[in-house]
């Protein structure tokens, strides 16, 4: 079974959830290109969002669509959320990157709060494949 055909088989909200995910991953991080302050923010989103999302499917592959599969975002997102926290705190900081940065933060505060659950209940034995759920 592909990664796509396993996801299908989830409730209709986690394909929903899983389009977000990509608009604040990828998509919103491309606007912060546009503002010269924000670049970097860009930059290392993108970055910690494409290993994060490449990480996830090897997994996959090597595992099935377990729990576990939440941890490359708990490696690379959480310092990536710190990191955005701080700089949308920076002075030089234009209004409009830091109000995107808000949207990709709050993003992936709400993805890593799901794979931190994930993450702890595989850990501590729920290590069944969840793409038979519907």
């Amino acid at each position: 079974m592909s990664f796509e055909e396993a996801i299908a088989l989830q409730p209709a909200w986690v394909g929903i959830w899983l389009n977000v995910l990509f608009l604040g991953a990828f998509v919103l991080p491309v606007a912060l290109l546009f503002w010269k302050p924000s670049r970097m923010v860009a930059v290392w989103t993108l970055i910690a969002s494409l290993l994060a999302g490449v990480s996830v499917v090897w997994m996959f592959g090597q595992m099935g669509y377990v729990k576990l599969l939440g941890l490359p975002h708990l490696i690379l997102w959480t310092p990536l959320a710190i990191y955005l926290w701080r700089q949308i705190g920076r002075i030089d900081m234009p209004i409009w990157p830091r109000r995107i940065m808000w949207v990709i933060l709050g993003i992936i505060v709400i993805s890593l709060a799901f794979d931190y659950v994930d993450v702890a209940r595989y850990i501590l034995g729920e290590r069944g494949s969840f793409a038979v759920q519907g």
